[in-house]
């Protein structure tokens, strides 16, 4: 059984924050296999059914908490980090690119840290999505923290359908044909 992973922050003010992409990308899941979501202490999860089976997961603790959530569940489903798929927003990807790893390190990301720390390892598959870095001068916090401009909406749109498609594939793939699928071709030298 394999478990992916959508970080955010709960509560409406964050709902369309750049920060949220990960839950998006849980809902459009959810929405695509009509899933039926429940709460359990500090998390949100739904299952699917059928030959590919997954468990979606939606940590309600904030962005630097996730790990809690993550390792609770997972140790509860034996869920090896192997089969975790973590859906991240990245500001080092520009809009709209995807990246996908089997491990690596959180880099700045305060909810892949808490991932990493409560599991205890950093071999678990990320996705990281692409909302750019916006003006270097602005608070990199109150920019993960904004809502996206209306210009952008089509291309947010386009990175949450492709993300959750990749999201798809790991649950009935390996995560090394969904790197070969959704990764760039001229990947360049970028630190994961």
């Amino acid at each position: 059984m394999k478990l992916i992973v959508g970080l955010g922050n709960p509560g409406r003010e964050y709902a369309e924050t750049r920060h949220n992409v990960g839950f998006k990308v849980a809902d459009e899941l959810g929405r695509r296999f009509d899933l039926q979501w429940r709460k359990d202490g500090d998390l949100a999860f739904a299952k699917s059914f059928g030959a590919h089976a997954f468990f979606v997961v939606k940590p309600q603790t904030f962005m630097n908490r996730s790990g809690y959530a993550v390792s609770r569940f997972a140790g509860y489903h034996n869920i090896e980090p192997s089969e975790i798929l973590v859906v991240v927003d990245e500001v080092d990807l520009p809009l709209g690119r995807i990246r996908i790893r089997t491990r690596g390190s959180a880099g700045t990301h305060n909810g892949l840290k808490s991932v990493v720390e409560q599991l205890g390892t950093r071999e678990f598959p990320r996705l990281r999505m692409g909302v750019g870095r916006g003006d270097a001068r602005r608070d990199l916090a109150d920019y993960v923290l904004a809502t996206f401009d209306p210009a952008e909406q089509p291309e947010v749109e386009s990175l949450i359908a492709r993300a959750a498609d990749a999201a798809q594939m790991f649950a009935a793939e390996s995560i090394e044909k969904v790197m070969n699928v959704y990764n760039p071709e001229a990947a360049g030298p970028e630190a994961d």
